[in-house]
């Protein structure tokens, strides 16, 4: 079974843990806000993600990270060995918006991961507005894979965006899993 270790980051309070466990089917802790200490890791098990049924499955681990600076110490033992980052944010905070580059710049070219191993998800929580035409994002950040997300209205279309987005993370893996096949034969 391949295996991927994916990274959900961004703001406090942006929805990190209500996606990770949306995405994962997990119902814990759902009721009310508990800020993330550090790391949660929540595993889910896709097992034909191709639509065929021939090959492994697939198995995602989804690391809810934190959003206070204060575990910045701890961020790379995050990062390490990871093959994606989903950047949460609440789009109705200015704030968030400043710090999203920061996320930015920490999880994903630190790392020198592909911008295609990014997701970038503006989360509207319950009862908000969701305006999603008039966002506007610094430089780096408007080349990125940008999905709203609002799990009162559209539950279905948040999933399959997850869907395509992990498809492309496992096509990357295999990519570079069949060159390093290559490598040692030749």
């Amino acid at each position: 079974m391949l295996k991927a270790k994916i990274l959900f980051v961004g703001p406090r309070e942006s929805g990190k843990s209500v996606l990770a466990n949306f995405v994962s089917e997990s119902t814990e802790g759902i009721s009310s806000y508990v800020p993330t200490q550090g790391v949660r890791i929540l595993e889910y098990e896709k097992p034909n993600m191709n639509g065929n049924s021939k090959g492994a499955g697939y198995q995602f681990e989804l690391w809810d990270c934190g959003g206070d600076q204060k575990f910045e110490t701890c961020w790379p033992a995050l990062m390490k060995d990871s093959h994606g980052v989903v950047i949460v944010f609440n789009p109705e905070l200015p704030s968030h918006l400043k710090e999203i580059e920061m996320w930015y710049s920490c999880f994903v070219q630190q790392q020198q991961l592909l911008d295609s191993q990014c997701l970038l998800i503006a989360h509207h929580k319950p009862g908000s507005a969701g305006d999603t035409e008039n966002l506007s994002l610094a430089s780096p950040l408007n080349k990125l894979k940008l999905i709203h997300s609002s799990l009162e209205e559209d539950p279905e279309d948040v999933r399959m965006e997850f869907v395509k987005y992990f498809k492309s993370i496992i096509n990357l893996l295999n990519e570079s899993r069949d060159r390093e096949e290559m490598l040692i034969i030749t």
